[in-house]
């Protein structure tokens, strides 16, 4: 799997709709830089390693070894 993805291949993978995966990034609820970023042409990707930890309340672990 790859590591950044698409905000609908994220999609595709957790079962969350791109607009549940939006609001999350929009909101703050995912940190930038940590699990979402914005590529060199704007799209916003999903890393989903940082969203494994996030789903298993490993946040915090993964913000601090960044």
């Amino acid at each position: 799997m790859n590591k950044w993805v698409t905000i609908n291949r994220a999609s595709a993978l957790t079962g969350y709709s791109a607009s549940a995966i939006t609001t999350k990034i929009t909101k703050g609820k995912w940190p930038e830089g940590v699990v979402w970023n914005k590529a060199p042409d704007g799209r916003r990707l999903v890393n989903m390693h940082a969203f494994d930890d996030w789903v298993e309340g490993n946040m915090n672990k993964t913000i601090m070894q960044r």
